[in-house]
């Protein structure tokens, strides 16, 4: 009898313990399965999301192929809308249940575990809209909310600059950053580059060429790009020659500042008129004496640095060489300056007829 009852106390033991165990291996078990994607997989989450919403865009795309068993995995993470972290991920083949929860798990520095980065580039930006057109293909922010942000009276005055002179302190470069950066970070991000960028050095240099601010220096140099932007070598000595006119009082008479002006209008346009040079902005160095109050386009580093580091001539006067090379014939007297000029527009003259005759 006593043999007996020790039995059905073993039987029941074994019982208790399986019906213990049984959940806790079933979860192991649902832990381990496998992701479905047979290669590497770009995965985003945009916005913040419930469990069954991360699980259902996951099964949408393929990632997983049983619900059930990552939502009680899941769940006994307690994973959740507060700590599902947005951004993007790569899920590599064969990920595990728990290892693919871990990775979208919110961490101490506010990203996901296994969030990835992404390359912001921006360059060739004419103004803030293009670099924002730009940098919202990369980072989940929208463009007219990002130029909102920008020109918004409380993020000028945060940073110091005018609404004109913002633009000077984007750098074109390639950035690394977490895909779900957003208005705010950006911007300090971008801050904290141009502060670097802005160092002791660069600064004795900005006031030994006799400017007063990094975005007048910015401001020098996408005039310089937009003269030349196929021959880095001309930089300095564009640079030198405007910094002479500034010196000696003279306008600059830049032709894309009034191009500037007058937005898309002159796209295209090969022969500039002096009724295009008449237009009233503040931009238009023809009619403004020194720097337009901001750039006119956003323009490389290595253009600011040539600016700064501007080659010593005597130059005033510059125009086009009669070919397609894109370079420059350089003058300090007027009337070399006119001869260059009128042997230009004797070929430019010469090549519309040529083109116009073609068709």
């Amino acid at each position: 009898m006593f043999r007996k009852i020790a039995w059905i106390s073993v039987g029941l033991l074994v019982l208790l313990a399986g019906l213990y165990l049984y959940p806790k291996y079933s979860l192991y078990a649902k832990s381990r399965l496998l992701s479905a994607n047979t290669e590497v997989k770009d995965f985003y989450i945009k916005l913040p999301t419930q469990l069954d919403e991360l699980a259902d865009q996951l099964l949408l795309t393929g990632i997983i192929d049983d619900k059930e068993a990552f939502m009680k995995v899941g769940n006994y993470k307690e994973m959740n809308e507060l700590n599902i972290a947005t951004g993007k991920y790569q899920i590599q083949p064969k990920t595990e249940y728990r290892n693919l929860l871990n990775g979208f798990k919110l961490n101490a520095a506010g990203n996901g575990n296994a969030e990835v980065e992404v390359e912001v580039t921006f360059n060739n930006c004419r103004d803030l809209n293009q670099l924002a057109g730009k940098v919202s293909q990369s980072i989940y922010v929208d463009s007219a909310e990002l130029i909102q942000f920008l020109t918004n009276k409380k993020t000028l005055g945060k940073y110091g600059f005018t609404v004109q002179q913002f633009p000077a302190m984007f750098l074109p470069n390639t950035y690394r950053m977490f895909y779900d950066t957003d208005e705010a970070e950006f911007t300090e991000r971008m801050a904290a580059e141009f502060r670097a960028f802005w160092n002791e050095e660069r600064m004795a240099k900005l006031k030994a060429i006799g400017l007063k601010s990094p975005s007048q220096g910015v401001t020098l140099a996408s005039i310089v790009y937009s003269e030349q932007s196929r021959h880095a070598d001309e930089w300095p000595i564009i640079a030198g020659l405007y910094l002479n006119r500034i010196k000696k009082g003279i306008k600059l008479q830049s032709d894309p500042t009034f191009k500037f002006c007058w937005g898309d209008d002159l796209k295209g346009v090969q022969r500039l008129l002096n009724i295009h040079r008449e237009i009233d902005c503040a931009y238009n160095t023809y009619k403004i004496q020194g720097l337009p109050p901001g750039p006119i386009c956003i323009p490389p580093a290595q253009v600011v640095d040539a600016v700064l580091n501007r080659s010593e001539v005597n130059y005033i006067f510059m125009c086009a060489k009669p070919d397609y090379s894109g370079r420059h014939n350089f003058a300090v007297s007027d009337r070399d300056h006119v001869n260059n000029a009128k042997a230009f527009q004797t070929w430019l003259a010469a090549e519309l007829k040529k083109k116009n005759n073609a068709k």
